[in-house]
């Protein structure tokens, strides 16, 4: 990482004073302990029992050194009794940790799976962030809804293989690609519910990357996608003519956990978008600004967001999607690529503002992972989601509620009301506490 020669001078001038250089040396040395020798008596006393039982439980808070106070924050009675219904979606259990929900609707949406209000739950901890998606629900739901519309939907997976040359590698293309049938049974043999519905071939010198992408039902399905495409690679490992030098499950192309071009390019997850026109008196009365504003402001954000080299142009959309896959039970490290997308916002010929979002990368499911906890199952309870298609329906909802918060953002920013709501919300409401 580049960093400025004077301030590293600095900075290395202010650690000089508090210490040598070879006692900073002594205290960032590697610091080998007694126990991790295996003749140690002191070993046995640092593994942590990994089992799901009471015993197990108690073994680990035994082990913590902490008081009684902090235990009965984090394992409170219900943690304790639920203690086995958590053994699917975590290690070392030691409790649970509670997250503020707020409500956010009516939202209303027009989509071709969700049709209807729905009153979403947010988990967050950041004040002004509920209070901002609800105004933008507001102005949705008095123009008459939003329209949303699934367009994609795929879980991906991407083996890597290593081979000696370009002629091996187009050897094991010319294969793979007469071999699609045979992927498509071998991943059906995991899953009842998963197809694999594309594949796609990249090639890099003597690299050979193997996109999969599969539709996984209401399930988020990313620990389906996995064992789908193990099952492909075990079987090319077995049969491809050419063996590779090298190969690996996951060669870093998917874009699992992490913001890509290939989102803009493909979908991994569910491509979903929302769009509204938002009458100029209701944009005046919700917002406190005006169409003109906020077009003015979209394209001088858009500007910012190329200049700065960030993956699409929105303004928040981790702070929905973040808030929404906490309450609800998603995978919450999705967030890094669901949140990548593109909002726009311009003026009808009436003078009017036409807003949309989309989202090519949404990961959402309404089923598996920790969507069947008690608190998360209740808060997708509460959406009230279609028996049919049910993620599919989050996803559209999902959509319009980041079209809410681009609304809701955009407009304080343009009206300047943006640091005196988190003034009113954040600060005040801290200050009420300590007079309390």
């Amino acid at each position: 990482m580049p960093t400025d020669y004077q301030r590293a001078a600095d900075y290395l001038e202010n650690l000089l004073k508090l210490k040598t250089i070879e006692e900073w040396k002594e205290k960032l040395s590697p610091k080998i302990p007694a126990r991790c020798d295996p003749d140690s008596p002191e070993k046995e006393k640092m593994e942590i029992d990994p089992g799901y039982s009471k015993q197990a439980f108690e073994n680990r808070w035994e082990q913590i050194p902490t008081s009684p106070e902090i235990r009965n924050k984090i394992a409170d009675p219900q943690s304790e009794v639920d203690l086995p219904l958590y053994s699917r979606n975590i290690e070392n259990y030691i409790g649970t940790v509670k997250v503020p929900v707020g409500i956010v609707g009516p939202l209303r949406v027009n989509g071709l799976f969700a049709q209807g209000d729905y009153y979403v739950p947010l988990a967050t901890t950041e004040a002004a962030l509920v209070a901002s998606y609800a105004r933008g629900s507001r102005l949705i739901r008095e123009a008459g809804g939003c329209t949303a519309l699934l367009l994609n939907e795929g879980i991906s997976r991407s083996p890597g293989f290593v081979f000696e040359n370009l002629i091996q590698i187009g050897e094991f293309a010319a294969w793979a690609r007469k071999n699609i049938e045979n992927f498509k049974i071998e991943a059906e043999k995991t899953t009842a519910h998963g197809k694999l519905i594309d594949g796609k071939i990249t090639i890099e010198g003597n690299h050979v990357f193997l996109n999969f992408e599969f539709s996984t039902g209401d399930a988020s399905g990313q620990n389906m996608a996995t064992l789908a495409a193990n099952a492909i690679y075990q079987y090319i490992l077995k049969k491809t003519p050419v063996k590779p030098t090298a190969h690996f499950l996951e060669a870093n192309f998917s874009g699992d956990k992490k913001a890509s071009a290939l989102s803009f390019l493909s979908v991994r997850g569910k491509k979903v978008t929302a769009e509204a026109v938002l009458p100029a008196n209701l944009v005046q009365r919700h917002l406190n600004t005006s169409p003109e504003q906020m077009a003015a402001y979209y394209r001088i954000s858009s500007a910012g967001s190329v200049l700065s080299g960030a993956m699409g142009i929105q303004g928040h959309y981790a702070n929905a999607l973040a808030a929404f896959y906490i309450a609800t039970g998603q995978d919450a490290a999705c967030v890094s690529e669901s949140s990548v997308g593109l909002s726009r916002f311009e003026i009808t010929k009436k003078g009017d503002l036409y807003a949309s979002a989309t989202l090519p990368n949404l990961m959402v499911g309404s089923i598996g992972g920790g969507t069947g906890l008690p608190s998360q199952n209740a808060c997708l309870k509460l959406l009230k989601l279609p028996i049919n298609d049910s993620s599919r329906a989050a996803a559209e909802i999902c959509a319009a509620l980041c079209l809410a918060g681009e609304l809701s953002i955009i407009g304080a920013l343009s009206s300047g009301d943006f640091s005196r709501a988190h003034e009113l919300l954040s600060r005040r409401k801290k200050k009420k506490i300590k007079e309390s």
